[in-house]
This record gives structure tokens, C-alpha cells and sequence, in this order.
């Protein structure tokens, strides 16, 4: 699962295809569909949020920063339209 989140956000349609393949594989294709369609919906609305201004609130931010901060969350290009 964790390859295909990696690959959906790569340029690299190869990675994708093995990693579709690989998921499917081990959880099905209702896995897969159901995997993009999450991913999407997370795509669409950080666009919208992101589009509309609309920053991340404090009291969101501040319990999270710990593991925003391990999982290299801060370093995505959207970030700096929530961190302060």
C-alpha cells in the first residue's frame, strides 16, 4: 500500500504500473480501485483547500507535528500554505 501511495505521487508511470500490479496481487483489484479512489479524494481536496487559501488551523496543526515532522509531511510543496 505504501508503494503505490509513493507512486501515485512519482512522475514515473512504470513505478505506478508495478505498483498496482504488486496490490493487486496481494489484496485484489476492489483494493486497487478503492486505494485510487481514496487517493484522489484527498488530491481533490487538498486542490479545493489549497486553491480557496484556506491554511491549516493551529489546533490541527500543533497535535500533529510530531509525526508531520517523521513522516516528512512538512517537506511537501503544499505545506507551506498551512505551517507558519
Amino acid at each position: 500500500m505504501l508503494a503505490f501511495a509513493d507512486a501515485i505521487l512519482s512522475a514515473d508511470r512504470d513505478e505506478l504500473d508495478r505498483a498496482r500490479k504488486a496490490l493487486t496481487e496481494v489484496l485484489g483489484p476492489v483494493a486497487v480501485a478503492s486505494a485510487s479512489i481514496i487517493a484522489a479524494n484527498f488530491s481533490k481536496n487538498d486542490r479545493i483547500t489549497n486553491g480557496l487559501g484556506i491554511p491549516a488551523e493551529p489546533m490541527m496543526l500543533e497535535p500533529t507535528a510530531d509525526f508531520r515532522k517523521s513522516l516528512g509531511i512538512n517537506q511537501f510543496r503544499s505545506a507551506t500554505n498551512s505551517l507558519s
